[in-house]
Formats: structure tokens, sequence, C-alpha cells
């Protein structure tokens, strides 16, 4: 039993007591009846004025209940509809007055959730207003009288965050751009002229729009500026060139050079102006001083012409190169035959330094020629003879190596140019061939002279004898006694006959017919060599070097050999 129906019974219980006691004290007092039957009524009446009033109030609270779930119950459906949720269900069965208390907290749930949802897409509007009025953009399409959902406010965070980063991602290219854009205002002396500028250069970074068109604008504006500047740094350059030309042509001494060394770097306009100055003075000075320039072009014509390989024909179809007459229209034709001469070179400047590299390789092989046909360089020291032959193997490789990469470079410029490319007045590849053509001439020309050399030589050897020759004495040895050489030398003209039999000279024996022959008068009595095998025993280095006068001794005096 619930205790409201035992506090109920209670209620009763009092009352059945109270009526009670009233008639207790009705009794003692002596009410008549038809009294008591009025009093009781006035005591029913009370009590049931009492509990009417009371029921009335709980049935106006049941009916305010009942009317508080039903507008609850609309506006939630309203805010489901408006946040785009769920529409709420009372889980199981519940009392009016928890349905209407659970309605009203949802309610106000919902009310929470529109308005936090309303000033969320207030905010990412202004933010949204104030980007794309930077960036001049069109605003972001959204319904504002309605409540966004959360994919929509989800989408327009999204938007916003890319504006954002557009903003800055411009302002990060329109800050550098202008820094540039300054640069190169203030190195070509440049005031800003036109509004567009005047918003670049002067206005607040801030306040200027980054839109495309304006980012497209600046880019061009750099792009000009930046045509202007290097511009203006080649024509500063080319003034610089041509004062160092006529600097050189004309001896200008270094004090005069060092005046306007400050103006031989930078291409600002006073720089231009300075430059325009000095070439000015120059070319003035250059006129009076026609011979004297015209000179030093023609140094620099031989230069260039060395250079470019030209043969004398092509040298002399220059004719002003040999003219004595120095007027301004010869400096004009000079002037511009160094302008051709110059640019031709550098045109085809790989190809000359390829025939270059050639033809100091092929210069350097045919001096290892020579010394490889020179007998002396066996006497050399110090491991020059092992290091010439390698450069000579190396030489011998690299040159044809050399000749198939030109070969290959000037028939592809052959084609491309449509005409020869010579060197000395001839194709190269004809050039080289002539050159390889020619040095085997002159081998087989030496070794021509030498093989008459030797057979003059054997002639001559046959008819008079032959002379020993003693090997080169080192430094630091005791020379012969001159007169061991005279009667050498007498003993060999003494002791000459027409039968003898020779041999090579490098040998350092020469055989005699074995006549017997007197000693010369005077000389020493001579030991008589034999061949028995063994080697005389040396007793030093004096000795090692008179070995051809010692053993040859006694076959030029005229004592036979037991060989």
């Amino acid at each position: 039993m619930r205790r409201s129906e035992v506090l109920a019974e209670e209620s009763i219980v009092c009352l059945q007591k109270a009526l009670n006691h009233l008639r207790e004290i009705w009794e003692l007092i002596g009410i008549p009846e038809d009294q008591r039957l009025q009093r009781t009524e006035v005591v029913k009446k009370h009590i049931k004025d009492l509990l009417d009033m009371m029921i009335a109030e709980e049935e106006s609270l049941k009916e305010r209940l009942i009317k508080s779930i039903s507008v609850c119950q609309k506006e939630l459906n309203t805010l489901c509809s408006e946040l785009h949720v769920e529409p709420f269900q009372e889980e199981g069965e519940t009392t009016i007055l928890q349905l209407e208390k659970d309605l009203r907290t949802q309610v106000e749930l919902m009310r929470k959730q529109k308005k936090e949802r309303k000033q969320e897409l207030k905010l990412l509007q202004e933010q949204d207003q104030e980007l794309c009025e930077i960036l001049c953009l069109p605003h972001y399409d959204v319904d504002s009288s309605s409540v966004p959902s959360l994919e929509e406010l989800s989408q327009f965070r999204q938007h916003v965050a890319t504006l954002r980063e557009t903003k800055a991602s411009r302002r990060d290219e329109f800050v550098n751009i202008k820094r540039q854009i300054i640069l190169c205002m203030e190195e070509l002396d440049h005031t800003p002229d036109t509004s567009f500028e005047r918003d670049v250069v002067c206005e607040d970074e801030d306040a200027f729009c980054l839109s495309l068109e304006n980012i497209a604008t600046l880019q061009k504006l750099l792009r000009q500026l930046e045509m202007r500047k290097s511009q203006n740094e080649a024509v500063c350059e080319g003034l610089r060139a041509q004062i160092r030309e006529l600097w050189d042509r004309l001896q200008i001494p270094a004090e005069e050079r060092e005046a306007v060394a400050t103006v031989m770097t930078g291409s600002k306009a006073k720089v231009r102006k300075a430059l325009q100055l000095e070439v000015d003075r120059l070319e003035e000075l250059k006129m009076q001083n026609m011979k004297k320039v015209i000179e030093a072009i023609r140094v620099e014509l031989a230069q260039y012409w060395d250079q470019c390989f030209y043969s004398q024909e092509q040298r002399q179809a220059f004719a002003p190169y040999y003219a004595e007459d120095y007027t301004e229209n010869l400096l004009q034709l000079h002037d511009a035959e160094i302008v051709r001469l110059r640019n031709y070179y550098e045109v085809h400047k790989e190809l000359f330094e390829g025939v270059q590299k050639w033809e100091e390789s092929w210069r350097l092989f045919l001096e290892f020629e020579r010394k490889a046909s020179d007998p002396s360089r066996f006497t050399n020291r110090g491991g020059n003879l092992l290091k010439e032959e390698k450069q000579r193997a190396k030489l011998q490789k690299l040159l044809p190596k050399l000749e198939e990469e030109l070969k290959a470079r000037i028939e592809m410029w052959e084609q491309e140019h449509s005409q020869a490319f010579v060197v000395n007045g001839q194709k190269f590849m004809e050039y080289v061939t002539e050159q390889w053509e020619m040095h085997r001439m002159e081998k087989e020309r030496a070794k021509q002279e030498r093989q008459l050399k030797n057979k003059k030589q054997t002639e001559t050897e046959m008819l008079y004898g032959s002379a020993p020759r003693t090997p080169s004495k080192r430094r630091g040895l005791v020379p012969n006694t001159p007169g061991k050489v005279r009667k050498l030398n007498t003993t060999i003209m003494s002791n000459a006959t027409a039968n003898s039999s020779i041999r090579p000279v490098f040998g350092g024996t020469i055989y005699r017919s074995p006549v017997s022959r007197l000693p010369p008068s005077g000389s020493k009595p001579v030991v008589t060599s034999t061949c028995s095998g063994k080697k005389t025993p040396r007793t030093g280095r004096h000795g090692a070097n008179k070995e051809n006068l010692e053993l040859n001794g006694s076959i030029l005096s005229g004592q036979p050999s037991s060989c």
C-alpha cells in the first residue's frame, strides 16, 4: 500500500474522531438535535468546499501540464526540423509530470543548439565577407534565415579556412613582389607614376586587394621593371666593355682609369650616364689618335686570325688591314671587322678550342718523335726517357680520338651551316691527313738519310779502317792521358790496311788481318790479348774508362789476335 493511501485512511480516521468529539461536546452542552443537525451540515459543507477547492486546483495543474506537454512537443518538433535531427521520442510509459519535464528539458537543449549554430553562422559570414572583400571573391552562398546543419557549418568552416590560406599565400606573394618592385624602382631611379604603382608602393599592405587580377598585374609590372633593369644592365655592361676596349686601344694610364672606377659597377641611371660620358670622352680621344687606335685593332685582329686559324689568303682578303691612310672610314672598317671576327669566334669557339687542343697535342707528339730519333736520349738520367715514352704512347692514342671527335662535330656543324669548316684555308680533316702524311714523309726522309750516312761511313771504314770510340766519360772520373790518345791515333793511322775486316763501332773491338807489325818507336811493350773466355779483372773506375784504349792497344799496334 502506498503511503498516500495510508495517509488518506488516517485522514478519514481523524475526521471521524473530530465528528465524535463534536457530538460529545454537543451532548454535554445539551444542544438539541435539530441544531446538532444544522451544525453537522455546516461541518460537512466546510469539508466538502475544502476538498472541492483542492480537487479544482489539482485539476488545473493537470491541465497546465497537459498544455505544456502539447506546446513543448510542438516546439520540439519545429526545432528538430530546423536543426535537421530526428524527432524526440519518449522511451516507455511515463507520467504527465515526467513527460512535461523531459520535453521541457529537451526543448531548452534544442534552443541552445539553435542559438549556437546561428551565432557560428553569423561569425563565419562576417569572416567570409572580410576575406572575400580582400580577395575580391563572391560571398559564400548560405541561407541566413534558416538554421544551418552540422554538415553545412563544417563546409562553411572549410571554405573560410581555404580563404585564409589563399589570403596568406597571395599576401606572401604580394609582399615578395612588392619588395622586388621597390628594389627595381630604386635601381632604375623610377618613381611610381600610376595609381596602381602608388597603391603597391605607398599604400598600406593590408589595404591592397589581393585579387588574381591584381596579382597578375603586379607580376606584369615586375617583369616590365626587370626587363628594363636587364636592358639597363646590358647597356651599362656594353658601355663598360666599350670603355675597357678604348682604354686598351688608347693605352689610357691606370691613374685615369681609377678616376672612373666607381662607375664600373652597378646599373643605376646615374651610373649609366657617367659611363656614357666616359665613352663619349674616349671616342673623342680615339678620333684624335686614329693611327694608334687602328694599330691596336690590327693587333687584336691578328690574334683572332690566329685563334680562328685563318690562312694567309683569308688574312689578305681584308685589304684595309694593309692600308696606310688612317681615316675615320678605315677605323670603321676595322671596327666592323673586329666585331664580325669576335662574333665568329664566339659562335665557333668550341670547335676552335678542339682544333687548338689537337694542334698542341700534335706539336707535343712531333717533339717526342724528334727526341725518340735522337741517340743522345739514352744518356739521360732520372727516368725522363721512360716518362717521354709513356707520354708519346698516350699521345698516339689521344690524337686519333681527338680527330674522330672533331670529325663528328665538324660534320654536324657543316650540315647545320651548309658550308665547309676550314683551318688554315683547307678542310680540317684534309689538314690533319696532310700533317700525318708530311710526318710520314719526314720520317722516311730521315731514314734514308741515316741509311746513306751509314753506307758512306761503312765505305770509308772499309777503305781506311774505323777508329775505336771511347764511351762517354762520367763526371768525377780521371781523364785519359793525352799521350795515350796521341799514340792511339798514330797507331790507327799507321796500321790501317786495305784488307781490314770491320766490326760495328759500338762493339769496342776491331779485328785486323793477322799480320805481324812492330810497335812504333818509343812505344811501350804491349801485352798480347788472348780470347781465353775470361775477363781481365778491373782495378777501378779509371781502368773501366780506359777499357777500349787498353784492350785494343795490341790489335791496333799490329799484334795478332788469338781469336
